[in-house]
């Protein structure tokens, strides 16, 4: 009996994407372990289970590959993020504080999940081009949801939007720099990253809520 024309490409596409997510794994795992230098065409072949030429003719090399497994990850990353910091779900919170908080936690909780591959792509960023482009993009994509999500929240400043981008900032710079730095860079005291979310979370509710004079 003779397939379906109509059946075969949808099982082509469907192997296909199988292989992608295959390939996209294997990355993950080896940057995770190795960083950047454990990152070859060949390593991840292997790790796949697939032929080294497959991979040449979907990412042309080995740039290509880590681009495209930097972009789906920090891809993923966002819908995460987005997916508890949505509009429509803060707005359901109506005390400002705790949509405030439940924003920040979303990104800190996010960032902790992850902060393995956070910490290729961070630091990577520094000394490759692509990969820092790709990381701002992302980085300031989320400012704006951000911003968004917190767009109903009284803010008492009298530039709302200046004080949102820089509450993000604020945020974002700390917890990029735990997870690159590590917990004692700059103290020898003890900060976990639950208590990092605590005091993340009481830093821009104050900030945001207060008063510029502090009444």
């Amino acid at each position: 009996m003779t397939e379906s024309p109509t059946r075969r490409p949808a099982a082509l596409r469907e192997g296909s994407r199988r292989s992608q997510q295959d390939l996209m794994r294997a990355g993950y795992a080896l940057l995770e372990e190795g960083g950047a230098d454990a990152l070859t065409v060949a390593a991840v072949a292997e790790r796949a289970g697939m032929a080294v030429g497959s991979i040449y003719r979907r990412f042309g090399d080995k740039e290509g590959l880590l681009l495209a497994i930097q972009h789906a990850f920090t891809e993923n990353l966002q819908a995460e993020i987005t997916q508890r910091m949505s509009p429509e779900r803060l707005r359901l919170l109506r005390d400002p504080a705790v949509a405030i908080a439940e924003a920040v936690g979303a990104i800190t909780d996010a960032f902790h999940a992850h902060e393995g591959l956070l910490r290729v792509f961070l630091l990577l960023g520094t000394r490759h081009e692509a990969v820092r482009v790709e990381g701002s993009r992302v980085s300031v994509e989320g400012n704006r949801n951000f911003a968004e999500a917190l767009r109903h929240i009284p803010v008492a400043h009298r530039d709302p939007a200046a004080a949102l981008d820089f509450a993000f900032r604020l945020v974002y710079a700390a917890i990029a720099h735990r997870v690159t730095q590590g917990e004692f860079l700059e103290s020898d005291r003890p900060l976990p990253w639950n208590e990092l979310r605590s005091h993340l979370q009481t830093a821009v509710i104050s900030y945001l809520l207060a008063t510029p004079d502090g009444r």
